[in-house]
């Protein structure tokens, strides 16, 4: 399919470690990421996806939540979303809008960390569970934003049916209170499929993308 090769020259072109973002904006879109130390997986079966999706619901919630010492979870209800994501074997993409200040970094720190601890506990071992910090890089074209959407969506060869994506939020057959599918999406559910599908568009823009798009 030329879409996804496509995808798969720009995905081993583009090098990450340029993309630790040091000053971050407030009202401000990020493109997010990491990857498994040495590349290894970092979701091993439904159980690990579905801890990863219901951390970002935790930190994300307007509604208080305790831990197992009635102390309160951090939340960032209101500081910044989630627009976009997509769950890899071993790697994440996240699609963020930071509304306030350093949220994005308390969000993805909260996350990745009690991620960490979990995995670790499953799985009996120690250690780094994540290739370092994670790393962002800002996007300010709303072409950009369009187009990085689809190229978060369609990261599963069988992007169509994968559970661990907010694609089916974007079409409509899911909601989530703490997933904000609507700031970029004024499309139907039609227009976003045919949107995600039309490989001669995508060509013709991918190539100015370097920015935001990674290897792994």
């Amino acid at each position: 399919m030329r879409l996804k090769k496509t995808y798969k020259l720009l995905y081993y072109t583009y090098m990450p470690s340029r993309n630790i973002v040091k000053v971050y904006d407030s009202n401000a879109y990020y493109h997010v990421y990491n990857r498994g130390v040495e590349k290894r997986k970092i979701f091993l079966d439904d159980q690990d996806y579905a801890v990863f999706v219901s951390l970002l619901k935790r930190y994300l919630s307007d509604k208080q939540a305790l831990d197992s010492r009635g102390r309160e979870y951090l939340s960032l209800a209101g500081k910044v979303e989630v627009v976009a994501f997509c769950l890899m074997p071993n790697h994440f993409h996240i699609l963020l809008y930071q509304i306030e200040l350093g949220a994005a970094t308390q969000l993805l720190r909260a996350v990745c960390s009690s991620y960490v601890t979990y995995f670790n506990s499953k799985y009996n071992r120690v250690g780094a569970l994540f290739q370092g910090n994670f790393k962002a890089v800002r996007v300010n074209s709303d072409n950009y934003l369009s187009y990085l959407t689809r190229y978060i969506h369609c990261n599963p060869d069988n992007y169509l049916n994968y559970e661990w994506s907010s694609l089916d939020y974007w079409l409509g057959n899911r909601t989530a209170s703490w997933l904000n599918d609507r700031a970029l999406n004024d499309m139907s559910p039609k227009e976003y499929m045919a949107f995600i599908k039309d490989e001669e568009k995508l060509d013709s823009t991918m190539e100015n993308m370097s920015e935001i798009l990674f290897d792994y």
